[in-house]
């Protein structure tokens, strides 16, 4: 295997080219995914099978497409599975008919499994631990791995991490025959939410309202200074409503706003940053927030609802530092706008494609008034449906929704193996009770003082990120930081959108960073040097979990409107203040005499103490004087 293909072994599978088929076997890709999407669905609204069933299915499907469309390697065909990839494909599903069929005997005898039970377990686990390798890479599959490992093999360990051990036959029930181990809640909630909410945004996109926001985006800012950058980041967060995946969002609005950016101006590698930070950001954007959100309103056992509410003052926060930033970098290249040749009408616009908004308002209500999730996405998919019909531009068609129903499968295959392998972590932590372990000793290493366990946590989510996609780095963080920050006093929904949001910060820290290196193939540039601009561009959305830590309210916890405004236009403030510090102008072009107090100026607006963020204000209110009289001093000259 040469060097190219070794990274492509393990790098995630939006690395590695996906298979594209031609007849027969087009045929049958195509039905395996809509039969996949048609299945959930009836799950999701008329079926009533049990849990761990439904996970089963899940699974078993995701697997098989996984291995139908990710080839092992960078040599592997690229226009048909190999022998093994038809081998796993069969095992993915064979296996997961035997779930299905021996559940209720086994459950009978209460766990006692026999041979061939077992047999089956093992196959389960290492089908999954390769379908984990294509889809998510092969950092997350060790490291699911060393938690198996270490749940067995507990004696061998050094020091406190040491513990009795348990036998291979109950590992091998707790991870595949309990909803404690790989079918367990992460693996639900990738089958239900998380695959409605996905076919929802196919649905949706098959009506074109990608099209409707870049034209939407495009008529608000594309007028002004570095407009095409500006288009991108409302674009992206309006897209980001309802994709809730990263790569995505890059694929849809960077195609349109990347070679706008490079056109007026912006260098390839700034250009496909924007489009990445911004597209990061549509993670944290409300309504669908991704995998990672649905899974903390099941770990809390609060509505989704509330975790929506919750993520949109942050959201609106981080977009806008980014928002800012472009037009930092605007001013400091010269750059002007689009011609107004090139801007649609606003009226337009919305003329032509603004009813489909409604299902995306109607969205947010049905969550907002208390419907569960489940329910909201089915009514959504019904709206999007209806509504399209109003306008031969949005029409759906029976292409257009097989489509849609291919999309969602394909798109829900990366999530629902990575939110299973990780049952490894969460059933390993869960035998051993290494996580409260974990959460004691880190909180003993900051000696009881909260800023320095944030500190602690934030740079264990970020190393886990370095590795993983933002999921199973929100689901490893909150199992096992989260606890440490509690033990401190802090609320539950504020550590976990503590893991959340730096977890979701993976997707632009390299070397995984892969909505940084989607954005690069469309800008042309070097994917390393597209990710290190990217997450200067995001560095604001680093701070504000702190914000969220010290003053939950901008997560709606405790609200009072007075103190709500302030944390909120402080930290609006703060990250002004930050953002001319990372871009180097303001009024004028900043030396790092003048980056530096701009950056200590937005720390201390960000802090919860009121002196502090005066102390900042002041600072910054200073420093904004004096470089606006240099500014003037160099226009008299």
């Amino acid at each position: 295997m040469n060097f190219k293909g070794f990274l492509a072994w393990l790098q995630p599978s939006e690395i590695v080219p996906t298979r594209r088929f031609s007849g027969k076997l087009a045929l049958f890709a195509l039905a395996l995914t809509v039969a996949t999407s048609l299945i959930h669905v009836w799950m999701n609204s008329l079926g009533l099978l049990i849990s761990l069933k439904v996970n089963a299915i899940h699974l078993g499907t995701m697997m098989a497409i996984t291995f139908l469309f990710t080839p092992a390697t960078s040599r592997s065909p690229k226009d048909r599975p190999s022998a093994l990839d038809w081998a796993l494909i069969v095992l993915s599903l064979g296996t997961m008919a035997y779930v299905l069929v021996e559940y209720d005997r086994i459950l009978e005898v209460h766990l006692r499994v026999n041979r061939l039970d077992l047999a089956v377990g093992v196959l389960i686990m290492a089908v999954l631990v390769e379908a984990s390798r294509r889809a998510v890479g092969l950092p997350l599959t060790l490291l699911s791995l060393f938690f198996l490992a270490y749940a067995k093999f507990g004696p061998y360990f050094p020091g406190m991490f040491a513990h009795r051990g348990f036998s291979w036959e109950r590992l091998i029930v707790r991870m595949i025959y309990t909803d404690e181990g790989i079918y367990g809640v992460n693996l639900s909630v990738s089958a239900t939410y998380v695959f409605m909410f996905i076919l929802f945004g196919c649905v949706l996109a098959s009506t074109r309202t990608s099209d409707f926001f870049n034209d939407l985006s495009l008529a608000l800012a594309g007028r002004f200074r570095g407009g095409p950058a500006k288009v991108a980041v409302i674009a992206s967060s309006i897209m980001g409503t309802i994709s809730g995946s990263a790569q995505a969002n890059v694929a849809t609005t960077g195609a349109i706003t990347i070679p706008l950016m490079k056109r007026v101006g912006y260098e390839p590698h700034f250009a496909g940053a924007v489009e990445a930070a911004a597209s990061t950001g549509g993670i944290l954007m409300p309504p669908i927030m991704g995998a990672a959100a649905f899974i903390m309103a099941t770990f809390l056992g609060v509505p989704y609802g509330r975790i929506m509410l919750a993520g949109f003052t942050p959201a609106v926060l981080y977009y806008a530092a980014v928002f800012v930033m472009v037009d930092l970098k605007a001013k400091q290249l010269g750059l002007r706008g689009l011609p107004p040749s090139e801007i649609p009408p606003l009226s337009r616009v919305l003329w032509e494609r603004g009813h489909m908004l409604v299902p995306l308002v109607a969205l947010i209500y049905f969550l907002i008034a208390g419907y569960t999730p489940l329910y909201a996405a089915f009514l959504g998919l019904i709206a999007v449906l209806v509504l399209s019909l109003l306008r031969s531009t949005t029409r759906i068609g029976l292409r257009e929704l097989i489509g849609a129903l291919d999309e969602g499968a394909r798109s829900s295959a990366s999530v629902g193996v990575s939110c299973a392998i990780v049952g490894f972590i969460v059933g390993a932590v869960g035998m051993t009770g290494v996580g409260q372990l974990i959460a004691h000793n880190i909180v003993d290493l900051a000696g009881g003082r909260l800023w320095l366990t944030c500190v602690l946590c934030m740079i264990a989510s970020l190393v886990l990120g370095m590795g993983l996609p933002a999921t199973p780095c929100y689901i490893i963080t909150a199992t096992i930081a989260a606890p440490a920050m509690q033990r401190l006093g802090v609320s539950p929904i504020a550590a976990h959108f503590f893991a959340f949001y730096y977890g979701t910060m993976s997707a632009v820290v390299p070397p995984v960073a892969l909505t940084s290196y989607t954005a690069a193939g469309l800008a042309g540039a070097s994917p390393f040097k597209v990710a290190t601009t990217a997450l200067g561009l995001a560095t604001p959305g680093l701070l504000l979990p702190y914000v969220m830590v010290y003053s939950p309210v901008v997560l709606l916890e405790g609200f009072e409107l007075w103190h709500y405004l302030f944390v909120f236009l402080s930290a609006a403030v703060g990250v002004v203040a930050i953002s001319y510090a990372v871009v180097g102008v303001a009024f004028t072009r900043l030396g790092m005499l003048w980056r530096i107090p701009f950056f200590a100026s937005g720390a201390m607006m960000v802090s919860p103490h009121k002196l502090s963020t005066a102390a900042g204000l002041a600072l910054f209110s200073a420093l904004l004087v004096l470089d606006f009289l240099r500014a003037k001093a160099k226009g008299r000259g």
